[in-house]
């Protein structure tokens, strides 16, 4: 069998070669869109420049303070590669102080009813669509991705948890009825770098409305966000202790796990530091959730829309440079419609724009640092080295800054590094299967189960397919969909424990 590269060409359609032997028209060639064809976009900067300050302290009981070691680390801009700003590194005295501030505000907070407590996460809500466009900027400079994305995806989004769970501060004796509503404590929550201000969201929101307070530490390379939103916690006047913002690195994180004021944890990160996380709770009372790294199958049927599901593939795999634990990094096409599938992906990709984060029509950004794309290029090299077939994509990469192109491979093998070990970058990776257990059992060969995605026009199939998939969350006809009334999570390597929706809630309750 000849490889996918060199099959005979299909139409548009879908349709082979005339039985004539006449050659198919020819199709619009799209891969002029990233240089001077007709597809080709004038750059759109965007114009907002939000104010940052040199220096950033730590947010302990209600202001921004000092930190105890003078100690303090750059955040860079991984489109440039210039520093943004200097940021508080909290040590252990540091991180005691916050954890202290938290103990001390949760009677008045957990006391208060919960219709008072949903207004200051009403009004957190409502700040952060006030300052969105400002908050999205920011976002895209210390994180990398494109702005279109901060924009509509991840602001939005934010202020979405904070208004959902707000709504349910008052209703939590109706959430687990014949179950009192009573706060764990003072949580401990660990967020990273792929969505920072998302993630904050995810955690605080959903603590605070059950009435617990918060240390919240953000990832050392993108604090910038989770630092803004401690400055609106303090502009809609939310009490003092209530949520402490702490910045660092593993050290800081170390200090909040094992600090003996902390009811609970809340992780979501590599699947590694879960591990050591998880060992080091386990001898202790306090109450873990962990979200961690994933590798997710994305099945395609002979009988799906073959359109829709090639906007899915992209979707689930490339959108924040594939800096998503859910990502579609391996894609699983039935044999009949493999040479057709990659085929429109391959057009579809040549269309993907890959530069500057703060150009509109960017759609690929920087990867969020010098040591991660160090990573995706070793994953890279080792991808074409064990054998499989590498397409890579888009337009010359700019001078300074870590960026990588889009990639898939063809031919890959179950046993490739790139088939097994989460990436966290634009590669996919595409198998082929033959029928439908096949495709199930090929999905749940993987040590994770975060999600997965199903394409097919039978409802019967996709539905019987979900349901034998080792997945906490599974997507069907569509791919990275979020919404703050659903749960999500995983299950295996993928960590434990749901945020998001009712079951999001019972994690903050005792």
């Amino acid at each position: 069998m000849k490889p996918i590269s060199e099959q005979p060409g299909t139409s548009e359609s879908g349709g082979s070669e005339s039985p004539s032997g006449a050659s198919p028209p020819p199709r619009l060639d799209l891969r002029a869109a990233t240089g001077s064809g007709i597809f080709a976009y004038a750059e759109a900067p965007e114009s907002v420049r939000p104010e940052i300050a040199d220096r950033y302290g730590l947010y302990i009981n209600g202001r921004f303070t000092d930190p105890t070691s003078s100690k303090r680390f750059t955040t860079i801009n991984p489109a440039n590669e210039e520093t943004i700003s200097e940021v508080a590194e909290a040590n252990e005295t540091d991180v005691d102080a916050a954890v202290r501030a938290a103990r001390g505000a949760l009677p008045a907070w957990s006391g208060l009813p919960g219709k008072e407590r949903g207004k200051y996460l009403y009004r957190i809500a409502r700040r952060i669509q006030e300052r969105a466009r400002e908050l999205a900027v920011l976002e895209t400079i210390d994180g990398g991705k494109p702005i279109k994305e901060s924009r509509d995806v991840d602001i939005p989004l934010a202020a979405a948890h904070f208004f959902h769970h707000a709504g349910w501060a008052d209703k939590l004796e109706y959430a687990f009825p014949g179950r009192a509503a009573k706060p764990v404590g003072v949580c401990g929550q660990i967020i990273p770098w792929n969505f920072p201000l998302l993630m904050a969201a995810w955690k605080i929101a959903p603590a605070l409305a059950c009435g617990n307070t918060v240390v919240l530490k953000p990832a050392e390379t993108t604090p910038l966000t989770a630092l803004r939103l401690a400055e609106i916690c303090a502009e809609i006047g939310l009490p003092p202790g209530v949520v402490n913002v702490v910045t660092g690195a593993g050290a800081t994180g170390s200090a909040i796990v094992d600090h003996p004021g902390i009811d609970k944890i809340a992780f979501t990160g590599s699947t590694e530091v879960g591990r050591l996380i998880a060992r080091s709770v386990a001898p202790t009372n306090k109450r873990l959730t962990l979200e961690l790294g994933g590798k997710s199958a994305n099945i395609i049927f002979e009988d799906a829309s073959i359109d829709q599901a090639v906007e899915g593939i992209v979707e689930g795999i490339y959108f924040n440079q594939g800096h998503v634990c859910c990502a579609g990094s391996r894609l699983f096409v039935q044999e009949s419609v493999v040479a057709r599938v990659v085929s429109k992906l391959r057009d579809r990709m040549s269309t993907l724009r890959v530069g500057d984060p703060l150009d509109k029509n960017t759609d690929i950004g920087a990867i969020n640092s010098k040591a991660q794309l160090a990573t995706i290029e070793r994953y890279l090299e080792s991808g074409s080295s064990e054998g499989a077939e590498r397409h890579s994509f888009g337009s010359d990469l700019p001078a300074k800054g870590f960026f990588c192109r889009p990639t898939f491979f063809t031919g890959v093998q179950p046993s490739h590094s790139i088939a097994r070990e989460e990436i966290f970058g634009p590669v996919l990776s595409v198998m082929t299967f033959r029928t439908p257990e096949e495709a199930i059992g090929r999905a749940n060969n993987t040590p994770y189960g975060l999600a997965a995605g199903v394409w097919t026009d039978k409802g019967s199939k996709i539905f019987d397919t979900a349901k034998h998939l080792d997945a906490g969350v599974v997507w069907l006809n569509t791919y990275n969909k979020f919404d703050p009334t659903s749960p999500f999570g995983g299950f295996k390597e993928s960590g434990f424990g749901r945020e998001g929706g009712r079951h999001g809630l019972l994690a903050y309750l005792a």
